[in-house]
């Protein structure tokens, strides 16, 4: 692009010029190029850098970082990795770090304690100087050893040091006929350095419990992490068991709907696991079924358990895009048209959020040419944008919901409490009446949701009470809600029809507002708790001070 506008399009300048075409060099090429620079990087920033590091820098680059090309991006990628290593190094350590902080958290205590005169401060101080005395004999033991080991990092990197310059001086008398110089620094002065760089790193091998002077596959792993938001490296075991109980977790959330659940629970663990298909999208799933049943809900559910925020959450409302015109506005107006330079509002928020989930809602709303760019999206994983900027879906969530057909899937619930298959048959009759068959061929799962049954409608009244509770608790106020008015609840504020949004405006309208108007009326105080009843068939609220 920039050859062909600032060259091309003055043909006495081209001319002056030969051109040579220069490829990207393949991910084989890039290791090969990353090899010969390797030990210019670990003399620059004096650490160690593993082959595996290598490897990783090029393949990841290659597979995460569409933007840039190739060898640039993976020699970027070695370098933050080499440059993050050398900064622990110079920094001090963790552990000695949280002994500081000890350390100065009882010397306060310390100075506030001797002015005390009771007989259990004195006890308290006494314990105080203990533990200090401890402390600081182990701060000032790591210390040296910490030192030592600086040391050591120092020496290999002087060495490998000395070894490049030597190297240097050998081509030098090479090149200007010194043949004597030469072989004397190389039979030599070069194998006395090779011998001392060998023994001055098996012994800091020995050595090194505090600091780690090596750059391997991990290191790299972060540093892609870092730049693109994907995670790379591998699972601490915090996650591994959040990622294994992802579906405990969202059943939490999305109350009765175990097939959805299942389904993008099942999506997640492979992609995590590094097995997924790395050329489309992690999982791309249709959810069809009535309004209110939790089909938005588990989307956001999804974004909190995996981002731990429900708004991390790129959402297209779909019923803004029931126009012709509209339709250009998800990957960015074209050129000569108002608003070609700020891109699109799909492209742009995945080429800033490139591991995200994507959620179209009542995607049956949106116009049909909607259709024919979430087809390169399902299949292919990737789409060019106004600018001719490919952005990639790799590593995004694909969520469309809909309600079409939620009238066969109310009326087709057989006696198990499951949907039949007739009515799945007629609800995937009236998709192909609605969606092109290319459509509905790449997605990955169409998940049909259930209408929700009493005893869902109960475990929803329960999020939605904790939820007033967490509300109530900011203002250091209780609120307990006996079962007799959930029942009621449950019997006036649930409609299969409409799902469990009827139960929170339900629940807004008579129970918020009673305990708001409580509230003002009685001035409550901190510790106070609310107790919400039922007699003669209306709630009552009553309060309970403490």
């Amino acid at each position: 692009d920039e050859y062909r506008k600032y060259i091309e399009k003055d043909a006495a300048l081209e001319r002056r010029f030969q051109p040579v075409m220069v490829d990207e060099p393949t991910v084989e090429d890039t290791i090969s190029i990353l090899r010969g620079l390797k030990e210019r990087y670990e003399v620059y920033h004096g650490v160690q850098i593993h082959d595996g590091a290598l490897i990783a820098a090029a393949t990841l680059s290659h597979r995460y970082i569409s933007d840039r090309f190739l060898p640039d991006k993976a020699i970027d990628l070695v370098d933050e990795a080499c440059a993050t290593i050398r900064t622990e190094i110079d920094s001090m350590p963790t552990e000695m770090d949280d002994i500081a902080r000890r350390i100065m958290q009882l010397e306060i205590e310390e100075m506030a304690l001797t002015k005390e005169t009771d007989t259990l401060s004195k006890e308290r101080l006494e314990d105080i100087r203990k533990e200090l005395a401890e402390l600081n004999d182990k701060f000032n033991e790591m210390k040296l050893q910490w030192e030592r080991e600086k040391e050591s990092i120092h020496a290999v990197s002087d060495t490998k040091a000395e070894i490049e310059k030597v190297n240097g001086e050998i081509e030098a008398a090479q090149r200007v006929g010194d043949y004597a110089r030469a072989a004397q620094l190389k039979y030599s002065r070069l194998p006395e350095l090779t011998k001392k760089l060998e023994e001055a790193g098996s012994e800091s091998a020995k050595k090194h419990t505090l600091l780690r002077d090596t750059v391997t596959e991990e290191e790299i792993a972060r540093v892609v992490s870092r730049w693109t938001g994907i995670p790379l490296a591998k699972l601490m075991e915090g996650e591994r068991e959040k990622i294994l109980h992802l579906d405990d977790i969202l059943h939490k959330r999305v109350i009765g709907q175990d097939e959805a659940v299942t389904k993008v629970t099942e999506a997640i663990i492979r992609s995590r696991a590094g097995i997924a298909d790395p050329n489309r999208p992690i999982g791309s799933f249709l959810f069809l079924g009535p309004t209110g049943v939790g089909k938005t809900e588990l989307a956001k559910a999804l974004a909190e358990s995996l981002f731990d925020d429900e708004h991390n959450l790129v959402r297209i409302d779909m019923t803004e895009y029931m126009e012709k015109f509209s339709v250009s506005r998800l990957i960015g107006a074209p050129p000569g048209y108002v608003g070609y330079d700020e891109g699109g509002q799909l492209t742009e928020a995945v080429r800033r959020k490139p591991y995200s989930v994507v959620l179209f809602d009542e995607i049956e709303k949106a116009h049909p040419d909607v259709f024919n760019i979430l087809l390169q999206v399902l299949d292919d994983g990737r789409i060019t944008d106004s600018q001719g900027r490919t952005v990639d879906f790799n590593n995004t969530i694909i969520i469309l919901t809909s309600n079409l057909g939620s009238s066969y899937l109310l009326d087709g619930i057989n006696e198990d409490g499951e949907i039949s298959e007739h009515a799945k048959e007629q609800v995937s009759a009236l998709l192909k009446q609605s969606f092109r068959p290319e459509f509905l061929n790449r997605l990955d799962e169409i998940v049909y949701y259930k209408p929700l049954t009493r005893a869902d409608v109960s475990k929803i009244i329960d999020l939605l009470v904790d939820g007033l509770a967490g509300r109530l608790a900011e203002r250091q106020i209780g609120l307990e809600i006996t079962p007799a008015a959930k029942e009621l609840i449950a019997e006036n504020g649930y409609d299969p029809v409409y799902g469990a949004r009827p139960l929170k405006r339900y629940l807004q309208s008579k129970i918020e507002t009673m305990i708001a108007r409580t509230m003002i009326a009685e001035d409550l105080e901190s510790g106070n708790v609310i107790e919400v009843g039922v007699e003669n068939e209306d709630f009552v609220v009553r309060v309970k001070k403490h």
